[in-house]
């Protein structure tokens, strides 16, 4: 399977290539008061609005610095309950842009070389299992598990709030 790759100082992280739509050169970003601290805003992406998650942020409790190895990634959010077993709903995918610091490299890494770390991370429910190569570990990020229900409905209402407003 091919992953983009990318760090948070200095441990290397992989994002599983189809989940991802585009890879974006930095851009600014507009803030968007009353969310959590990691939700760094949105930007536009072909004329329509993408949160962004400052992946930095969330996991390490400080912003994304602005490198020139730092991209605005968009991921394919997948909605958890339309289209879950047992459910007649299609899932329903939505972009999901990810600041990332040096994400600029690529690499192949088979599945069944990553293995569960052996530490539980339920706070980080995001954080996936690890594989080892001849640059140590790279940890894989379940792009499907970075956003709470709670964050998600923030996110993208349904019905979107603006509708319908006076």
């Amino acid at each position: 399977m091919l992953f983009l790759l990318f760090e948070l100082d200095g441990e290397r992280y992989a994002l599983d290539a189809r989940e991802i739509a585009h890879v974006l050169p930095l851009a600014p970003v507009r803030a968007f008061p009353g969310t959590p601290a990691y939700i760094a805003g949105v930007i536009d992406h072909e004329g329509a609005p993408v949160p962004v998650v400052d992946l930095s942020m969330l996991a390490l409790g400080r912003p994304a610095r602005a490198l020139m190895s730092t991209r605005l990634v968009l991921v394919y959010d997948h909605d958890g309950t339309a289209g879950s077993p047992g459910s007649s709903e299609p899932p329903r995918s939505r972009r999901l842009a990810l600041l990332l610091e040096c994400a600029t490299r690529t690499q192949s890494i088979a599945p069944e070389r990553f293995a569960e770390g052996g530490i539980a991370t339920p706070e980080a429910r995001w954080l996936g299992p690890v594989a080892r190569d001849e640059s140590g570990f790279v940890q894989w990020v379940k792009v499907a598990q970075l956003l709470d229900a709670r964050v998600r409905a923030l996110l993208f209402p349904d019905p979107p709030t603006w509708q319908g407003a006076p």
